[in-house]
């Protein structure tokens, strides 16, 4: 074992971070939090101090840290075999999984599942089959993406080519797809005919966008615009990775407004927030424009190493298990309601289910890093979006955490904010 002081100086020597400004990081006097341990909706540092998880560890825990439910169904699956590669072969964990999660959407539309690692490769998935599918049937001038300024749909290129942010498309943005961005459901019906003829498909984030500081969607438009793609006979793309497993008080956030897409694209909280998996469910529409013989090329040429692994299907079987046994689902109103009650007042205050948001209005765009750092302080771990400020904590968490995670946001910006 290394002492503390070791592993801060080897990780500041070796490490490079995502999302990171590491010189800031790397400067002496700088002590970096080491997570080291997880019980529910906890987390203990390297000094044993206990914080609440008010960001679900970026997004993706659901039920909490060491479940013992997904602790138990990893170890069984460990004894058996922990990954075996997934291309031109099979296993019991995905085929079992496959079938829970196109039973999970309401409907019979969805009936294939393509698993990959993440987010952005879910993303990459859906978006590929559709302007292949175009391409080797019949209409290879589908060649164009529609997707929402703001947005945000992963790192890879194809789907950092989709966003709308350009912080998150590195030091060049003219890369990847043909997209076309519009500012809303409106913009659509502006774009000429031939425009609207090279339409592969639409890519949203279904009723809220995450990294565009949690923006909502007007209450229908989601609706509307399956409606406009089922007119254009354009396929529909719902990025569930942040929404997806409970966050808005549905399984899907597409629930809300009776959606069913051509592609859902689902990562993050898949596996409870415990392995990285990823799958793309679709119909048998789009799985049927890749049948052919081997010669005639129409084989999907798509995947990664880790596709399909043992270990994080066990994984999401128990998380949904869990949502079963646990009535998860059943639980969340009363947390829905709590959690609004108590930010109701805070500056630009929204929610979308188990989401919930506020943004300071302030010259100092560091202003939310200032407020989250002081939380700390505080018992709490959350992480900004410039100067907003958000709460979206694991599905499990207690009234009684509700409440303790916001009077811990409300002491930080206070602290921060108090006249100097």
């Amino acid at each position: 074992m290394f002492p503390v002081t070791d592993l801060t100086t080897l990780d500041k020597r070796h490490l490079w971070h995502p999302f990171t400004p590491m010189q800031p990081w790397c400067a002496a006097d700088h002590v970096p939090l080491m997570l080291v341990e997880g019980s529910a909706c906890a987390l203990k540092d390297q000094f044993g101090n206990e914080y609440l998880d008010g960001n679900a560890s970026i997004w993706t825990n659901i039920h909490g840290h060491n479940h013992p439910v997904i602790n138990a169904a990893i170890t069984e699956q460990l004894g058996k075999v922990a990954h075996t590669s997934f291309l031109g072969f099979t296993h019991e964990p995905a085929i079992r999984l496959a079938k829970e999660l196109v039973d999970l959407v309401p409907g019979d539309k969805l009936t294939r599942a393509f698993f990959t690692d993440n987010g952005s490769t879910a993303i990459e998935s859906a978006v590929r089959m559709a302007l292949q599918y175009w391409k080797q049937n019949g209409r290879p001038q589908r060649d164009t993406l529609v997707a929402f300024d703001r947005a945000y749909h992963g790192d890879t290129l194809g789907a950092a080519s989709l966003g709308g942010i350009p912080l998150f498309k590195g030091s060049g943005n003219d890369f990847g797809y043909r997209v076309i961005t519009v500012p809303s459901l409106d913009a659509l019906d502006l774009l000429t005919v031939d425009d609207r003829s090279r339409i592969a498909a639409v890519v949203i984030e279904p009723l809220i966008q995450g990294a565009a500081g949690m923006r909502l969607w007007p209450q229908g438009m989601l609706k509307a615009l399956d409606a406009w793609c089922a007119t254009q006979d354009v396929f529909l793309i719902l990025d569930e990775v942040m929404t997806g497993f409970g966050r808005t008080g549905r399984m899907f956030a597409c629930e809300h407004e009776s959606v069913v897409p051509d592609f859902l694209c689902l990562a993050k909280g898949l596996t409870g927030g415990y392995l990285p998996l990823a799958v793309t469910l679709t119909s048998e529409r789009v799985f049927e424009g890749f049948l052919g013989e081997p010669h005639e090329g129409r084989t999907f040429f798509y995947g990664h190493s880790y596709a399909g692994s043992q270990l994080g299907c066990a994984a999401a079987l128990a998380s949904l298990r869990i949502f079963r046994e646990e009535r998860v689902l059943e639980q969340l109103s009363a947390k829905i309601a709590r959690l609004g009650e108590l930010m109701a007042d805070l500056p630009a205050f929204r929610q979308c289910g188990m989401i919930a948001a506020m943004t300071v209005d302030s010259p100092d765009l560091s202003l939310g890093a200032k407020v989250c750092l002081a939380a700390r302080n505080h018992g709490l771990l959350t992480r900004p979006i410039g100067n907003t400020l958000v709460l979206m904590p694991p599905l499990c968490v207690t009234l009684e955490e509700i409440e303790r995670m916001v009077a811990a946001l409300r002491a930080a910006l206070n602290e921060v904010t108090a006249p100097q």
